[in-house]
């Protein structure tokens, strides 16, 4: 069983002892395999040297935060360019399954099962397409809509997002005794709002950061993925907030992390992999005006979170096209889809699309849960249960259903 973390290209070599671990029982029926994806982690790297990343970052409130994405963006793609240009054109999802049935075949297994989360789910997708006849237990946890490959997969966020951050607002709101944020969530995201309107007349000061209008969404989006983080985002909303009041504010651990790689480049490696993947799977408009008249016709729905979702990227002045089309998924090959339903990252339209695409899968979603990784990560019985018997016996569940945690 070949395991992938998504992102794509995400290093998973060590993480197999730790899911071997997680799987019990299950994990001891297979040889697990950690392949970290060509281009990342102990594979040959692409690394362009970035100083700074481009995602979760947001073309922000107006003109001037656009502007900066563009120039953002063109330096980076330019960095790739001139350090990894010989590389690029052969990264891409497709590659990465080719690269998985290089391991089965070296292996000498005639079938491989697979497990694979987030962009994890078009890598396995993919790999059935291609080799529908070597496809033997597949998991796609947290999936994506196969007809929106690379870049095109963050346009359509920004209403789950939207809602996700309106529960946390209620969940805030009912601690206010603790977080101060507002007694209702209209007050709590009144806040929020307040904070992001501030950043984009000034930069806010956040210890030794500088936050402006382009950062404040990737900084609410990264605790907003998990609902376990509703404490970690109340607490980056009141630093922003008193930052926005001009009293002293400084960062939690987890939102100087976050900083430190989208101003400080730290990960930058593992980011040009991701992004050279990203670019390699799907071609992109390659005019500004494109992305700037899409944010300012749909801004209006979400202006925290569709400035995110739309923004130029690098593969807009990527050095290279992609070599071929992203692999069009669509056969009866068996599969367990398994989606939390209020996951912000990937949400439950997307996977419904991969479940209509893959006829021969089932897929069960957990109710009520804003988180992105299920089985294993979430500790949900009846998700947990359900996978680990598909993975023993090889026979997917009856029907479709949902469960509670």
């Amino acid at each position: 069983m070949v395991i992938n973390l998504g992102g794509p290209a995400s290093p998973v070599l060590d993480a197999v002892p730790l899911a071997r671990a997680a799987m019990g029982e299950t994990g001891e029926r297979f040889d697990l395999i950690g392949m970290d994806p060509r281009f990342a982690g102990r594979s040959s790297p692409i690394d362009c040297g970035w100083p700074a990343r481009w995602l979760p970052r947001s073309a922000g409130a107006d003109r001037a935060g656009f502007d900066a994405m563009v120039a953002l963006t063109r330096d980076l793609a330019a960095r790739c360019g001139r350090t990894e240009a010989a590389l690029l054109p052969y990264a891409s999802t497709a590659n990465i399954a080719r690269d998985m049935d290089v391991v089965r075949a070296a292996l000498g297994e005639p079938r491989l099962s697979y497990l694979g989360y987030s962009q994890g789910s078009l890598l396995g997708a993919a790999y059935a397409q291609l080799f529908p006849d070597r496809a033997d237990r597949i998991v796609l946890d947290s999936a994506i809509d196969p007809a929106l490959p690379g870049t095109l997969a963050l346009r359509d966020t920004a209403a789950g997002r939207e809602a996700g951050l309106r529960d946390w607002a209620a969940w805030a709101a009912a601690r206010d005794a603790e977080y101060h944020l507002g007694a209702n969530a209209d007050a709590v995201l009144g806040v929020v709002r307040g904070v992001y309107a501030a950043a984009a007349r000034r930069p806010l000061r956040v210890g030794t950061y500088s936050v402006d209008d382009t950062l404040v969404p990737g900084l609410i989006v990264t605790p907003l993925t998990d609902d376990s983080g509703d404490d970690e985002l109340a607490r980056v909303v009141a630093a922003l907030a008193r930052a926005a009041e001009g009293r002293p504010a400084e960062p939690t651990e987890e939102m100087a992390r976050t900083l430190e790689g989208l101003v400080g480049g730290v990960g930058s490696a593992q980011h040009s992999a991701q992004t050279a993947v990203l670019c390699g799977d799907a071609e992109v408009s390659r005019d500004p005006r494109v992305y700037w008249r899409d944010i300012r016709a749909h801004r209006a729905a979400s202006p925290l979170f569709e400035p995110l979702a739309r923004t130029i990227t690098p593969c807009a002045a990527w050095p290279n096209t992609p070599k071929e089309p992203a692999v069009r998924i669509g056969n009866a090959v068996p599969a367990l889809i398994v989606q939390a339903e209020k996951d912000v990252n990937s949400q439950l339209p997307g996977a419904r699309a991969l479940h209509r695409a893959l006829t021969g899968s089932r897929m069960i979603v957990l109710d009520g849960a804003r988180t992105h990784g299920v089985y294993l990560f979430r500790g949900a019985a009846c998700v947990d249960r359900a996978v680990d018997a598909y993975l023993a016996s090889g026979v997917l569940p009856a029907a479709d259903r949902s469960c509670s945690e």
